[in-house]
């Protein structure tokens, strides 16, 4: 809440507010109050750390260093090449492989990163839009090879498409056909993979790119009502598909905002989902969520300041009720995180969870009069912006429109506007500066690991059946030009040894390219 609409809140700010509509039990719909009655003194929430870098075995280190040190759920960065649907070796890959996550162009590079790492009984988030069927197929197929059953499997796939063409842009096929990947994944799982959760709708990079927590909310939950309004028209019921939903929300520095944000999030989606979308079951009003701390707050300057903005940043999300929490690393400003920095992140959620006590109580803010009056507030804002959202035709057509792209483009105007102006003040930039930092250590890439990666991936590719490869590839682009379930014959393609830019190149012709026209 901006400074200028703060006051002194009390009984007259919650005047006709009332508890059992607005709040009710925890566990109990609407859920503002969290998702299950005993939230944290049952069970803490997953302390999952994204981590990813260079080549598979680089990040298989850093994922065992990790889960020896306590971490409960693995969290997977992906280079940008894998993003895009891109090997290691194609052109527009040069320079990019393995800068911003771990380069994957096989399932024997998924081999690598999972190696000594027992699929069947860890949680593994994938964070992975485009590609991401792609990628899920790679992990049931090393899962299997090490003994486990798709009902084993327990994770997440990103899967959210639809804020790629508003905010982040690593985008490759047109709305139309991303959408039927999307519902093909949803299928696919509910028959294979039951226990996976099949996308995670993100407010997070919404809000990296500079929308308010409003729109954070509104933007994010109308790609949630698309998703589900595509998959009960491709035949999938809601009731089915509900309980295997969750999001993605980042969590920013104003504490008390962005607690309400949670919790005015989950009441917003329950009452959707029962009263527009007519779903019958609880667990299909219930929403679950990841919440990662703010990377655009980070700071070069005086990059420590950033474990204290993280600190807090993390205590807003417990107190919104988080199901799993990635906290980022200090030096993230600076470059990816060290070994050291990392562990640093994880300690910082390990002392929230064990020694502050505030897993200990509910929903602590429970009736508080400001965190209720702003819980309504950005509820009540985030409605008028998915009013106008129906009004332009949907999520999918509004993001046609720019409409989206053009509310956040304003705000971030707006709040750079106030950083220069000082109004909006950053420990470090704006105010409180000192001079110049020590240098920093900062994780390095070894400059031969693109090299070596690409030498890898040719020797994979001479040592493969070609035939069994091509003819495998043609049944994907069959399937694309037909409406048979694509993970099929995706799945045939790379046990034959199909790389994800040969997949992704077998549907460019059915499906094109994306191409924005606001």
């Amino acid at each position: 809440m901006r400074q200028d609409d703060t006051h002194s809140f009390g009984e007259g700010d919650l005047a006709g507010w009332d508890s059992t509509q607005q709040l009710g039990a925890p566990g109990e719909y609407p859920f503002t109050r969290g998702p299950y009655a005993s939230m944290y003194s049952g069970r803490l929430w997953t302390m999952r750390q994204y981590a990813g870098f260079g080549n598979a075995q680089t990040t298989n280190e850093r994922f065992k260093a990790l889960l020896a040190a306590g971490q409960t759920g693995l969290s997977v960065a992906f280079d940008l090449p894998t993003q895009m649907g891109l090997d290691s070796d194609a052109e527009l890959a040069a320079g990019e492989v393995g800068k911003v996550g771990v380069a994957i162009d096989s399932v024997d590079d998924m081999r690598t990163l999972f190696d000594g790492i027992p699929l069947g009984d860890v949680s593994t988030s994938m964070t992975i839009n485009s590609t991401a069927a792609v990628l899920l197929l790679m992990y049931q197929i090393v899962a299997e090879e090490q003994g486990a059953q798709g009902a084993d499997l327990r994770g997440t796939i990103q899967n959210d498409i639809l804020k790629e063409y508003i905010a982040r842009g690593t985008y490759i096929f047109p709305s139309g056909p991303s959408l039927r990947l999307v519902t093909d994944i949803f299928s696919y799982c509910a028959a294979e993979i039951p226990n996976w959760n099949t996308i995670s709708i993100s407010g997070y990079h919404i809000r990296e790119a500079g929308s308010t927590a409003a729109q954070e909310v509104a933007f994010t939950i109308a790609n949630g009502l698309a998703y589900v309004e595509a998959a009960t028209k491709a035949g999938i019921d809601i009731d089915d598909l509900g309980p295997r939903l969750s999001f993605f929300w980042n969590s920013h520095n104003d504490l008390f905002e962005e607690a309400a944000k949670f919790r005015a999030a989950r009441r917003l989606w329950a009452r959707l989902m029962r009263e527009r979308l007519g779903a019958k079951d609880p667990a299909s009003w219930r929403m679950r969520f990841h919440t990662q701390t703010a990377g655009s707050t980070l700071t070069a300057q005086q990059p420590l300041n950033n474990i204290v903005r993280t600190a807090y940043q993390g205590l807003a999300a417990v107190l919104g009720g988080t199901q799993s929490l990635h906290t980022n690393s200090f030096d993230e400003a600076l470059g990816l995180p060290t070994n050291e920095s990392a562990m640093l992140a994880l300690r910082t959620q390990q002392v929230l969870g064990y020694e502050s006590g505030v897993a200990d109580v509910v929903d602590p803010l429970a009736g508080s009069y400001y965190v209720e009056s702003l819980t309504d507030a950005i509820e009540r804002d985030a409605v008028a912006l998915i009013e106008r959202i129906d009004e332009l035709g949907g999520a999918v057509a509004a993001i046609d429109e720019g409409f989206q792209q053009g509310e956040i483009e304003t705000a971030a105007y707006e709040y750079a506007r106030a950083v220069d102006a000082g109004e909006a003040v950053v420990v470090g930039v704006n105010r409180f500066e000192a001079g110049d930092a020590p240098d920093a250590d900062v994780q390095k890439i070894d400059p031969m690991l693109e090299r070596d990666q690409i030498m890898a991936l040719a020797e994979r590719r001479s040592a493969r059946n070609s035939v069994a490869v091509g003819d495998a590839l043609a049944l994907v682009t069959d399937a694309a030009n037909g409406s048979e379930n694509l993970l099929y014959p995706m799945k045939k393609a790379l046990i034959e040894g199909a790389t994800i830019g040969e997949i992704t190149d077998a549907l460019i012709p059915v499906f094109g390219r994306y191409r924005p026209s606001y």
